[in-house]
């Protein structure tokens, strides 16, 4: 639940929306758990694409 954590944090206080490489970048984790992540944060709608490959916190 850490990374799950991690990640939702990044996305919190990120300025502009970011891809999974930036986010596995900032938060040190692997690129292939940050999209395990985004895609169980993308089913519980908490982060949106405003534009291909690129997402961010929903508000």
């Amino acid at each position: 639940m850490e990374s799950y954590d991690a990640v939702l944090a990044f996305f919190e206080k990120a300025d502009a929306p970011a891809n999974a490489g930036k986010v596995a970048e900032s938060t040190g984790l692997d690129k292939k758990e940050v999209n395990k992540v985004m895609t169980k944060l993308k089913k519980e709608e908490k982060i949106v694409s405003p534009k291909r490959c690129y997402w961010e916190i929903k508000k």
